[in-house]
């Protein structure tokens, strides 16, 4: 297909879909709301700060439609904002009465829109494959180089630290001067577990699609995957993507049996859920679990420089775990800093509970832990940071706010009971979207319970 216009001239296409099974009537509500979304998102997708990710929606009721679109983790800001605009102008070209969902894939970047808010859920349909047709005579050697390339892909794209793509890319050589590249990525609304299956699933795909080919993909709405044995990503791009320079790598040496990152789901219930009020646990063991989440360890002078010291014009709050101070990092970043004070009741398991529960957690509606710091007997968990609420504004939050806890009773990997939900543990950001925090008092559940036992009360 060939796109006319001067600002696709970069942007190649690749695959559109409709469902075609429920449609909207012309000049409706829906499609009056439907050019909203698809105006805000193409607004935001000149934003630095949101990963190239975004999702929306607009209206209410039945003629609510929410929308996303992914760009692929190495292009920059300018070349995702140039396919976003592409690909809502085209959406509605190729699907001009779909209401139920339909998507757009561009080398570059994809768009959807759908009547039913369902991205955060594991979603492999439709599925696309596509082989590079020119042939390659393909070995068992090969095959398998192919396979474990991807799969590795796949975990590491997984195992993302918390507000970091969902996005792999690898180089392995196949032969003495001959290159394989793949490269990976998924939602960012997905949890790690979903996202770890959705690649792991396409790889059969890419088997039964491209054997004996130059290269393929395999398309779906949660994630994709690519492989050519060329050069077909931004390789100084992928190089360049490493941890925030105010974040700082440490490593501990911690013996067997002290590795908290290497405990069972089980284990991990009985240690979050069932803890009594007596636990406690060493600054060892706190260490060892950030170092396990790869969870940034932002320096001492950094926070005091961010928070003005601590001080009281900067304070937003305080709660049972101690307070909560707005700060500004030296890159322009608003975050907020929670300071676990000394004398506080809850103590070092609500800690280390909240640096486990929020690094293997990432939605929309829950707030994003940044990094830590662990120094000179201070405990610090940093976190990003958001008016007059008009009632709309105040029915979106309430709506985000449930959307959030929808996200953690049913479509988490683990499933977690907040316990503490009040309106100082939401927090919003520039946009008002509202962020859930405060998971020091949270509780796991396994399996699918239909009741449980408390021996203490917790929360406000």
């Amino acid at each position: 297909m060939t796109i006319n216009i001067t600002e696709a001239q970069e942007i190649n296409y690749r695959y559109h879909f409709c469902q075609n099974t429920t449609t909207f009537v012309r000049n409706s509500t829906y499609q009056a709301n439907l050019k909203i979304l698809l105006s805000s998102l193409a607004f935001n997708a000149t934003r630095n700060d949101i990963n190239g990710f975004y999702n929306a929606s607009a209206g209410q009721d039945i003629d609510e439609v929410y929308g996303l679109f992914l760009c692929r983790g190495d292009v920059s800001v300018e070349v995702c904002l140039k396919c976003v605009k592409l690909a809502t102008n085209y959406v509605v070209e190729f699907c001009p009465i779909e209401k139920e969902l339909a998507i757009v894939w561009y080398d570059e970047c994809f768009l959807l829109y759908s009547n039913s808010n369902n991205f955060s859920s594991l979603n492999q349909r439709p599925l696309v494959s596509m082989p590079n047709v020119e042939n390659i005579i393909v070995d068992v050697e090969l095959n398998q180089l192919l396979v474990k390339t991807i799969s590795d892909a796949a975990k590491e794209a997984a195992s993302a630290p918390l507000g970091v793509k969902y996005f792999a890319a690898k180089k392995v050589l196949y032969t003495s001067h001959e290159f394989l590249y793949v490269l990976v990525q998924c939602t960012p609304v997905l949890s790690t577990s979903d996202c770890n299956r959705c690649l792991e699933q396409a790889i059969p795909q890419v088997q039964i699609c491209c054997n004996n080919t130059r290269g393929g993909r395999v398309l779906n709405p949660s994630c994709n995957l690519r492989f050519e044995y060329y050069s077909f990503y931004n390789e100084t791009a992928v190089v360049a993507m490493s941890p925030p320079p105010l974040s700082t790598p440490v490593h501990f040496t911690i013996s067997p049996a002290e590795e908290i990152g290497n405990i069972r789901e089980d284990q991990l219930l009985d240690w979050a859920g069932r803890a009594t009020v007596g636990d406690d646990y060493s600054d060892k063991d706190i260490q060892g679990e950030v170092t396990s989440q790869d969870l940034p360890l932002i320096r001492l002078d950094v926070i005091n420089e961010a928070t003005k010291q601590f001080s009281d014009e900067n304070k937003l709050g305080q709660g049972g775990f101690g307070p909560v101070y707005r700060g500004t990092l030296e890159d322009g970043k608003e975050v907020a800093v929670k300071r676990l004070s000394r004398t506080s009741g809850q103590g070092q398991r609500e800690f280390l509970n909240e640096v486990v529960l929020i690094a293997r957690l990432q939605h929309r509606n829950l707030v994003r832990l940044l990094g830590c710091c662990l120094e000179k007997n201070e405990k610090l968990l940093i976190y990003e940071n958001g008016v007059l609420l008009d009632w709309q504004r105040r029915l979106s939050i309430i709506n985000g706010i449930a959307r959030g806890l929808l996200y953690l009773h049913e479509d988490s990997r683990l499933r977690i009971i907040h316990r503490d939900l009040k309106t100082s543990n939401i927090l919003l950001d520039y946009e008002m979207n509202p962020k859930i925090s405060d998971f020091g008092m949270a509780r796991i559940f396994g399996g699918n319970p239909s009741e449980a036992n408390t021996n203490r009360i917790v929360g406000t």
